[in-house]
C-alpha cells in the first residue's frame, strides 16, 4: 500500500479519538422556515448519528449583509465547522457564495470539484450551475452547498461524513 492511504487512514482515526466535531448550520434562503427547513432535520439527524453536536443553527434571508453577519457571529462560538446551504446558485438572489468566497483564507478547490463531480452523476450537466466551495476562516472549516435536499445528502454522505473529523483536526495542527 501506498504512503498516502496509510497517512490519511491514520489521520482519520487521530481525528476520531479527538471526540465530536461542534458544527454550526446555516440555511439561507427567502422562503424557509425554521419549520420548513428539512436540511435542518437532516443534518440534525446524521451529526448525531455520526456522533457530533450541531451547536449552533441560523436562518438567514439571502442578503450578503446578512450572510456576513452570521459567519462572524458563528466565529465566536465553538463550531468548528460551519456549514451553509443554500445561495450558490446563478440567480441574482445567490449571494452565498460571493460573501463566503471573498472571505475565506484557504480555499479547498477539491470540495467543490469533487462535489460537481458527484452531483453530474445525478443531474447532468446542470451541476455546473452550483458554485459550492469549502475553506478555511478563522480557523474554522466553512462549507457551502446548494440548499436543495439532494445536494445536502450527497455532499453529507460523500464528502463531509467521511472527513468531517479529519478535516477539523487538521485546522489544528
Amino acid at each position: 500500500m501506498s504512503e498516502a492511504p496509510l497517512s490519511a487512514e491514520r489521520h482519520r482515526r487521530t481525528a476520531e479519538e479527538r471526540g465530536p466535531v461542534a458544527v454550526a448550520l446555516v440555511t439561507v434562503s427567502d422562503t424557509r422556515t425554521p419549520e420548513t427547513d428539512e436540511n435542518r432535520v437532516y443534518f440534525e439527524a446524521r451529526l448525531a448519528e455520526a456522533g457530533h453536536r450541531l451547536v449552533a443553527y441560523r436562518l438567514v434571508p439571502d442578503e450578503p449583509a446578512a450572510v456576513a453577519s452570521v459567519l462572524e457571529e458563528l466565529a465566536a462560538t465553538e463550531a468548528q465547522v460551519v456549514i451553509f446551504n443554500g445561495g450558490t446558485g446563478i440567480a441574482r438572489r445567490d449571494t452565498t457564495y460571493d460573501v463566503l468566497a471573498g472571505l475565506l483564507e484557504k480555499t479547498l478547490p477539491g470540495f467543490g470539484e469533487l462535489f460537481r463531480m458527484l452531483s453530474y452523476a445525478q443531474v447532468g450537466p446542470a451541476a455546473m450551475l452550483s458554485r459550492a466551495v469549502a475553506g478555511v476562516w478563522r480557523g474554522r472549516l466553512v462549507v457551502s452547498l446548494p440548499g436543495s435536499p439532494a445536494a445536502v445528502r450527497l455532499a453529507w454522505e460523500k464528502l463531509l461524513a467521511p472527513e468531517l473529523a479529519h478535516l477539523a483536526w487538521e485546522l489544528t495542527r
